[in-house]
């Protein structure tokens, strides 16, 4: 069974915002004792965390459905609804999210950097939160935005100072195995290998560490054997060690050509052109593997490589090996621009944006897109009129109606606020000025204005007591 996961598609959705809720408090001889309703609870996010412990993507693999919990919707006598649960998904350290389409997201490097995958929505507001000095008793609440959710892919591409590439069994887990204290897969036959293995080596102040990656053979960088999975786990590695096998068994190889093949295949990869690179020429504890490099020695070192003779069985050349790769790596780490504190920059809203445009459509249809218009859309519960009303309100103070008009828009007209995969589209009438026009004024209450029972009964009891008054005299009937 598969152990270790590069590469993984993962499905994720935020939680949803709870709805706010739309309340009147009521008492005792005081049935309309202003508005109550809480407002909605905001959705659980979805993020990744680096976490050191974790080596593999393998959870993801056999659960790629991952989603944040939602908010609970708001309650009257003023209670807010608890706010969703976060997600945190642990990932190793060296995982690039990219979106589909194949766009890096985010590079996660370092323990405990994160990353925001998909944002929770935003909960509605009660109706106690809309009321002002104009609308003092609002008979809606804003409902809860949804989260966000779509398909992101993980790739981890291994952390490491020095990559040992190679043809299989080339003996680059036997090297690894005596430089460090990794204990990796080791036996006689080709891809031994299957995932990359890391081990970390101390060469006097230098602490570094190493990678074997899976065997590489011709078309590697095509998808031919492993290669192609296992050649982005060299990516951030500083220092490329080529590890040739001198005591092969196979005719038609010997170690130059073999490095030739390599160097075509990681040129074929791209992007790994400046690292350093040292020659290991391995297996030289096997009579015919020492005299191999020697005779190969003197054509690679006039290519420019330094060459190490090495056996790691034998454990030999291997303090010169461990020194050579040290000085390397803190060259590489000198060399490296040193991190600075991420700069805070501050770009103001221009005087001229609106937060919104206004575009006409070759079928006469005008799309109004914009961070507000869209989201107060969607919060809108489109089956009570107070709530189109104050949407409508809305809109008009943005000045989406004065931009519809320069538009060339016309009574009649359809408006579509939203993408074309999920908009809301009406016909445009200019007289949405107001709002809901058949509730009233703007501001006015008619729920106020009615008194309450026993007060009414009282005064029609006190009118048929003046009018008997009148008719009368001072004699009164009604005692």
């Amino acid at each position: 069974m598969t152990t270790f996961v590069d590469r993984v598609e993962l499905h994720i959705a935020a939680g949803n915002g709870g709805h706010g809720c739309a309340s009147v408090h009521r008492e005792k001889f005081k049935p309309l004792g202003g508005p109550d309703g809480g407002n909605g609870g905001r959705g659980g996010d979805v993020t990744l965390t680096v976490d050191q412990s974790v080596t593999t993507l393998l959870d993801y693999h056999h659960s790629p459905h991952r989603k944040a919990t939602n908010g609970k919707p708001g309650e009257g006598g003023n209670r807010a609804g608890k706010d969703g649960q976060d997600l945190v998904l642990p990932v190793p350290d060296g995982t690039v999210v990219l979106d589909k389409d194949g766009n890096v997201l985010a590079d996660l490097v370092g323990q405990g950097t994160s990353y925001v995958a998909a944002q929770g929505g935003r909960g509605g507001l009660g109706n106690a939160a809309l009321a002002s000095a104009r609308r003092k008793a609002p008979g809606f609440a804003l409902l809860g935005e949804p989260g966000d959710l779509g398909d992101i892919v993980l790739e981890l591409k291994t952390v490491a100072d020095v990559a040992l590439v190679g043809y299989p069994s080339a003996g680059k887990s036997s090297l690894i195995s005596v430089l460090s204290a990794a204990k990796p897969k080791i036996a006689d036959y080709p891809f031994t290998t299957l995932v990359p293995n890391l081990g970390v080596v101390t060469a006097g102040s230098t602490v570094y560490t190493i990678a074997d990656v899976p065997g590489l053979i011709p078309g590697a960088s095509q998808g031919r054997g492993l290669g192609l999975e296992f050649l982005r786990h060299v990516e951030r590695c500083s220092v490329l060690v080529h590890v040739l096998d001198t005591a092969t068994l196979e005719s038609e190889r010997d170690p130059v050509s073999d490095l030739d093949v390599i160097e075509e295949e990681l040129k074929q990869y791209g992007g790994l052109g400046d690292r350093p690179r040292i020659v290991v020429l391995n297996k030289i504890d096997v009579p015919d593997g020492k005299d191999l490099a020697e005779m190969v020695r003197p054509d690679l070192e006039a290519r420019g490589y330094r060459v190490f003779e090495v056996s790691a069985v034998a454990h030999l050349g291997l303090r010169e090996l461990t020194f050579a790769l040290g000085d390397l790596v803190a060259e590489a780490r000198a060399a490296k621009p040193k991190e600075e504190a991420t700069r805070i920059v501050i770009r103001p809203k221009a005087v001229d944006d609106a937060g919104f445009t206004v575009t006409p459509e070759d079928d006469g249809l005008f799309r109004v897109r914009g961070e507000k218009p869209e989201r107060w859309v969607r919060q809108t519960d489109f089956n009570n009129d107070e709530a189109v009303g104050y949407l409508a309100d809305r809109l008009n103070r943005l000045g989406v109606e004065e931009q519809l008009m320069k538009a060339g828009a016309r009574a009649g007209d359809g408006v579509a606020i939203g993408p074309e995969d999920n908009a809301v589209v009406f016909d445009w009438e200019p007289s949405m000025m107001s709002g809901a026009e058949m509730l009233g004024r703007r501001g006015e209450d008619h729920r106020f204005e009615e008194q309450r029972p026993a007060v009414q009964r009282r005064r029609d009891r006190q009118a048929e007591r003046d009018e008997s008054l009148q008719e009368y005299g001072d004699f009164d009937p009604f005692e």
